[in-house]
C-alpha cells in the first residue's frame, strides 16, 4: 500500500524549461556544464545538478553521454524539485517520470512557468520502482511516455494506481493508446476524421516489397505508393521518408540499418495554393486549444523547417488561425475531436494534424512529451504568448480541480 509522506526529500534543480529556454535564446551552456563539472569532481555536487548536467550534455548534442549521467544520478536519488514563482506554493505536483531522453518525459516544467504550483518529479526506474511512501502531493500526472525505454516504467506505476492516495492523471494504461500502430485502430470510425493505417513492417517484408514477392495490400489492405516509412520507435522526423514507388524503397533500405519501421498511405493535404498545412493541438481536459499551425511547401513539416519567423503573411495567418480558434477550426471538428479526446481517454495531450481534401480533420499523431511553450520571441509572434498563457491556464486549472475532488473523495 501506497501511502504520501510530509517532508518529501527532494534535491532541487534548474530544471528542464530554464536550461532549454537558455540554449534556445543562444546562451552559452558551456561555463554553467564546467561549474557542475568541477562541483561533481569535488564531491560536493547535489543529485539535482547532476540532473542538470545531463541535460546539458543533451542539449549541447552529447545525448549519450547526458543519458549515462542521468542514469548514474537516478541510481541513487529519485526525487526531484522545480521550485515555482512563490515562496508558498497552492498546490503540489508529483510527476511520474521515467529515465529516457529529455524529449522522452512530458516537458510539464514549461506548462507552469511562472504559477504557484509547485513540481515534484520522481522518476521511476527498474532498479529503484517507486518508494514505499510516496512524497507528500496534492495531484499526480504520469509524464512518461509510450516509448519502448518507458514500458517498464508505465508497468510499475500502472501496478500501483489502485492505491494511489491521491487524483492520478494520465493513468499508465492509456498512455500505450498513443503507440502509431494503436491509435488508428481507436480512431478509426470517428466520422470526420481520417488516420492512415499505420502498420509494422520488417525490413525482410519491405525488401520482399521491393522484389515483387509481396504487395504492399500484404502489409496492410489500404497500403499502396506514395507510402510513408519511418523506423520504428523514432521521433521527430528521423528516417521519415516519402516512398514513390519500389525503387525508391530499395534506395531508402540501402541507407537504414533499422529491422522494424512503420508504413501508412501517403495523404496529400496541399491546400489549392500548394502549400501544406499543419496544426499542433493541445487537448487539456477534453478540450481543444491552438498551440501552433505550420505552414510550408513542402509535406514534412515542423514548425522550424516552415520558417514562420521569416514570413509576416504566414505569421498572420497563424494569428487568425489562434484568434478564431475555437468558433473555426474547433467548431468545424468539433464532434471529431470530442469522440477523440475521449477514446484516447488522456486528461493531457497533443494532436499534430491537418485537414484533408473532403475537410476532414486528418490526423498525423498524438502523444503526451510533444513541447508547448512560450519561448518564441513575442517581437516577431505578439500573438503567441496570450495564447500559450491560454493553455497554461487551463493546465493549472485541470489540476486544481482534481485536486480538489481528491479532497472531497478524501474527507
Amino acid at each position: 500500500m501506497l501511502h504520501p509522506v510530509s517532508t518529501p526529500n527532494y534535491s532541487d534543480r534548474i530544471g528542464f524549461a530554464q536550461l532549454t529556454r537558455r540554449a534556445f535564446e543562444g546562451g552559452d551552456l558551456h561555463p554553467l556544464r564546467e561549474r557542475l563539472l568541477a562541483r561533481i569532481a569535488e564531491g560536493t555536487a547535489e543529485a539535482g545538478e547532476g540532473l542538470d548536467l545531463s541535460l546539458i550534455a543533451q542539449l549541447l548534442g552529447e545525448k549519450e553521454a547526458g543519458l549515462v549521467i542521468q542514469t548514474e544520478v537516478l541510481s541513487f536519488h529519485q526525487l526531484f524539485r522545480t521550485p515555482c514563482a512563490l515562496p508558498k506554493p497552492r498546490l503540489r505536483v508529483l510527476a511520474l517520470a521515467a529515465d529516457i531522453d529529455m524529449g522522452g518525459n512530458t516537458p510539464i516544467e514549461f506548462l507552469l512557468e511562472g504559477s504557484d504550483i509547485e513540481l515534484l518529479t520522481l522518476y521511476v526506474t527498474k532498479r529503484t520502482g517507486l518508494p514505499e511512501t510516496l512524497p507528500d502531493h496534492d495531484v499526480a500526472i504520469v509524464v512518461a511516455s509510450d516509448s519502448e525505454e518507458c514500458r517498464e516504467a508505465l508497468a510499475l506505476i500502472e501496478r500501483a494506481a489502485p492505491n494511489w492516495p491521491r487524483p492520478l492523471l494520465n493513468r499508465p494504461e492509456l498512455i500505450g493508446n498513443l503507440d502509431r500502430d494503436k491509435l488508428y485502430r481507436l480512431l478509426a470510425d470517428i466520422p470526420g476524421l481520417d488516420i492512415p493505417v499505420t502498420a509494422h513492417a520488417t525490413r525482410t517484408q519491405l525488401s520482399d516489397l521491393v522484389q515483387g514477392r509481396m504487395a504492399c495490400a500484404d502489409i496492410t489492405g489500404e497500403l499502396r505508393f506514395p507510402m510513408i516509412v519511418r523506423p520504428r520507435g523514432t521521433h521527430a522526423g528521423v528516417g521519415l521518408a516519402k516512398i514513390d514507388d519500389a525503387p525508391a524503397l530499395e534506395a531508402y533500405l540501402a541507407e537504414r540499418q533499422e529491422q522494424d519501421f512503420f508504413v501508412a498511405r501517403f495523404v496529400d493535404y496541399a491546400n489549392p495554393d500548394g502549400l501544406y498545412r499543419k496544426y499542433r493541438l493541445t487537448m487539456v481536459d477534453g478540450k481543444p486549444y491552438a498551440c501552433h499551425m505550420a505552414i510550408a511547401d513542402r509535406w514534412d513539416i515542423w514548425y522550424l523547417n516552415a520558417y514562420m519567423a521569416f514570413s509576416e503573411e504566414k505569421r498572420a495567418e497563424e494569428a487568425t488561425f489562434m484568434v478564431d480558434f475555437d468558433n473555426a477550426f474547433a467548431a468545424r471538428h468539433r464532434n471529431a475531436l470530442d469522440e477523440m479526446s475521449k477514446r484516447v481517454g488522456l486528461d493531457y495531450f497533443i494532436v499534430d494534424c491537418a485537414e484533408n481534401r473532403d475537410g476532414e480533420l486528418l490526423v498525423f499523431e498524438a502523444d503526451n512529451t510533444a513541447v508547448v511553450h512560450n519561448m518564441d520571441p513575442p517581437a516577431v509572434f505578439p500573438y503567441k504568448p496570450p495564447q500559450m498563457r491560454k493553455i497554461f491556464a487551463a493546465f493549472t486549472a485541470m489540476l486544481s480541480r482534481h485536486a480538489r475532488a481528491g479532497e472531497g473523495s478524501a474527507a
